[in-house]
């Protein structure tokens, strides 16, 4: 080989890596950094679609923003709606999974199963489930009176609507984490499992104490993916509020208005103030790097104790 082909052979050893990643970099710079650095440009101004002076503001967006008990009340929202479906349901899609692992009849319609809420649509799930918590002839309240209990005006009340719209998450999603969880867990050496049932060990010890510590980072990585869905959560509660102006402001009270609500509606319902959804856009993502940056120090400490 020669000196030039040497050379030729070396840079494409080092450059072809590069090359390779190239286009995601690309298409990154292009539909992701651009319009956050655009975003957060348009955030520091008057920016309106319906006139054409952008004037210079600043902070005065955030400054509004942070001054508008209706930004706190989006707020107090959206994390009750994520505690409520998060926690639920990775505990439900961890026992699900424990349960697959187990020898069943059908194992594989019923993980296949597990998949089809993920795959319907969002609008479809959010539609049927707002059937089914009607206040008059929702299937809900039809069993809550044959039980005798009263019927519950969903979507008037802040912790019934919060509950409701939780519930539509956590049946969407449950299955799909269950999925993550059970190839964590068949990674997870049969041996272990052998030795713990040789112990005496019954089922629910072998997953808290050894399924669980094992699948530790899996767990992590749902817990931090639930978190940044839950924060940014919109057509569930928009459609549960049904058509007119209760979509968009969560309800008569703002009782159920996210975050993403919030948004929307001072983007596209309050003269199209873009300058001010982008300031609130730039805040989510500040709640949503701090909320990350928390669980990411909660795990941390968790695994420094044990």
């Amino acid at each position: 080989m020669g000196p030039w082909r040497h050379r030729l052979y070396r840079l494409d050893l080092k450059a072809s890596p590069f090359l390779y990643i190239a286009p995601f970099f690309a298409l990154f710079a292009a539909f992701g950094l651009f319009p956050l650095a655009f975003t957060a440009w348009v955030s520091m101004h008057d920016w309106s679609l319906l006139s054409d002076e952008r004037a210079f503001v600043g902070v005065e967006n955030y400054t509004a923003l942070l001054s508008d008990p209706y930004f706190w009340n989006a707020l107090a929202n959206t994390v009750s709606i994520l505690a409520l479906s998060t926690a639920p349901q990775l505990l439900a899609a961890l026992l699900l999974a424990h349960l697959l692992t187990m020898r069943l009849r059908g194992q594989t319609f019923f993980r296949m199963g597990m998949l089809l809420p993920n795959v319907a649509s969002v609008v479809a799930v959010a539609v049927i489930f707002s059937q089914l918590f009607g206040r008059d002839f929702g299937l809900v309240n039809w069993v809550l009176e044959s039980l005798g209990a009263g019927r519950i005006d969903w979507q008037t009340g802040r912790a019934s609507s919060h509950v409701a719209i939780a519930v539509m998450v956590a049946w969407k999603w449950t299955g799909y984490n269950a999925l993550i969880y059970l190839a964590a867990m068949q990674a997870v050496p049969r041996e272990i499992y052998e030795s713990a049932h040789l112990d005496g060990a019954s089922r629910l010890q072998q997953l808290f104490r050894i399924t669980v510590p094992m699948i530790r980072p899996t767990i992590v990585f749902t817990v931090i993916v639930s978190t940044i869905y839950g924060l940014q959560i919109f057509a569930e509660p928009q459609l549960f509020g049904g058509a007119g102006p209760n979509g968009v402001t969560g309800g008569s009270s703002r009782q159920f208005q996210t975050l993403t609500l919030y948004l929307y509606e001072h983007a596209f319902n309050r003269g199209f103030e873009f300058g001010y959804a982008s300031a609130v856009a730039w805040t989510m993502f500040a709640v949503i790097v701090l909320v990350a940056l928390l669980n990411y120090l909660f795990i941390r400490r968790i695994r420094s104790a044990s």
